[in-house]
């Protein structure tokens, strides 16, 4: 009995660091204070919109639609057409952008198109670079705000991205945007209030030109964004958060393609979170970095619904093991958990997900979590290592 109190114990003191980081990061965004801002430090230098785009014939004319306006004097927005067989490079030339092609088949994914646009960029710099998505839209004035903070602050800078959610959505789209919600919006928010940084997450990300030159791209990684955020912020450099820039995506239609594309969020983060984490430890040791140790707690949380599952387990074993004779210490903290689990998600979703996510989409969240059992399992026995593009078509009567 004493080796299954101290197994319990253990296990709630585990699950106790990732519940109480999201807990406070959650209840920092929910204060009624003004996001931070830069006042009074504007500042415009020559930016490029560096667009990677693997057969996005579809949608890039829309995003490139909602960034041309934005653009001034000296701006420029290319588009890396990589290893495409369809009209992308056409359509991205036709609706005004500069267009080069790549074609590498053995070598696929974001992080090698980007490193191409920067190659290629290095011929005439820029002193700003914006890499944004071409199946993302960018919010007026986005680009203006990411830009200037990078440059008046030389640091990477990360916009608030978020999911739409496609129409007539399944509760499984919504219960997915409220957690992109909480994971790329009220938990940055939090760490900014903190005066803390921010993990980048893949779209709408400032950088100056000598800091993005300073690390490689050229790698398959199906989490490329979050890595590079890492290594900058080893190497000296922090990502920052923009609480004033939008850009925004749509979750697919298609069961097979939401499931496709959350396997990929989810098993990248998971490698990266057991890969990463315990770098940014003795970094934070071997520097002295405060920042270092706080980007390695934020890492440390597992997806939401992995979180959520774990509590719901290891509450489980200790409930049963109460009628044993085990202590009930693990089931109370678990029980306080619980409770912080649920104040820091409703909170979120009350002061920024209602818009987004209907109040009986919520009922579906245990179904949720359930179905992606098979997924985490997957991890360990199937793990997606590759990078595959998510089909967005919508699939009719889904």
């Amino acid at each position: 009995m004493l080796l299954l109190n101290f197994l319990l114990l253990g296990l709630a003191g585990l699950l106790l660091v990732p519940v109480l980081v999201l807990f406070v990061e959650c209840a920092m965004a929910l204060l009624p204070l003004p996001a931070p801002r830069m006042r009074g430090r504007r500042v415009h230098l020559r930016t490029t919109v560096l667009m990677p785009a693997h057969n996005e014939a579809a949608g890039i004319g829309a995003a490139i639609a909602t960034i041309l306006p934005q653009l001034q004097a000296g701006d420029r927005l290319l588009v890396v057409a990589d290893n495409c067989t369809d009209d992308t490079a056409a359509v991205a030339f036709a609706a005004g952008a500069e267009v080069i092609e790549r074609r590498d088949p053995d070598r696929r994914g974001k992080g090698y198109a980007l490193d191409f646009g920067l190659r290629h960029l290095a011929k005439n710099p820029p002193e700003v670079v914006v890499m944004a998505d071409a199946d993302c839209w960018m919010n007026a004035g986005a680009l203006s705000d990411i830009a200037s903070l990078s440059a008046a602050t030389h640091r990477p800078v990360q916009a608030v991205y978020l999911m739409e959610t496609p129409p007539r959505p399944s509760a499984a789209s919504a219960v997915s945007s409220l957690a992109f919600l909480v994971k790329n919006q009220v938990r940055l928010l939090g760490l900014s209030r903190l005066g803390l940084p921010s993990l980048l997450t893949g779209t709408g990300m400032a950088f100056p030109w000598d800091v993005i030159r300073q690390v490689s791209l050229a790698s398959g990684n199906i989490v490329e964004d979050m890595q590079l955020g890492l290594d900058l912020a080893i190497a000296g450099h922090p990502p920052l958060f923009c609480a004033t820039a939008y850009v925004m995506g749509l979750l697919p239609a298609r069961r097979t393609a939401a499931d496709q594309q959350r396997t990929r969020w989810e098993h990248g983060h998971l490698h990266t979170l057991m890969t990463q984490v315990p770098r940014l430890l003795r970094q934070a040791l071997r520097q002295g970095r405060i920042d270092l140790l706080a980007i390695a707690l934020d890492l440390a949380v597992p997806p939401l619904s992995l979180l959520v599952m774990l509590w719901a387990m290891t509450l489980g074993l200790a409930a049963i093991a109460l009628p044993l004779g085990a202590s009930p210490l693990p089931a109370a903290l678990l029980l306080a958990q619980g409770c912080l689990l649920l104040g820091a998600l409703s909170g979120a979703w009350v002061r920024f997900g209602t818009a987004l996510i209907p109040a009986h989409a919520l009922l579906s969240i245990p179904l949720y979590v359930l179905r992606k059992i098979p997924r985490y399992f997957g991890f360990f026995t199937n793990r997606q290592t590759q990078w595959i593009r998510t089909e967005r078509e919508p699939e009719v009567g889904s």
